[in-house]
């Protein structure tokens, strides 16, 4: 169930990114996998490398996955930008 919770928390912050220029690196499919893969490390490290079940599944399990949601969409897009002033040079 915390998977779900962290999958559920990257989805929902992802969807704020059609508020920001497009330059993420893969367009707006790059910016969800970077949402869900950030979301998920970051659950993960915070829980020791274990998902917790359903009886230990909180509020504050969904609120884990928003540093990572947010690190993972700033990386892909500071990849995006970095490739298209590569491209442009």
């Amino acid at each position: 169930m915390g998977m779900l919770a962290w999958v559920m928390m990257g989805l929902a912050l992802w969807h704020f990114t059609i508020f920001l220029p497009d330059r993420f690196w893969g367009g707006i499919v790059g910016a969800f996998l970077g949402a869900l893969i950030g979301a998920i490390v970051c659950g993960l490290i915070l829980n020791g490398g274990s998902v917790p079940g359903q009886d230990d599944t909180h509020l504050l399990t969904a609120l884990e996955a928003i540093p990572g949601t947010v690190i993972g969409i700033a990386a892909v897009y500071y990849e995006g930008i970095r490739r298209e002033s590569a491209a442009h040079a």
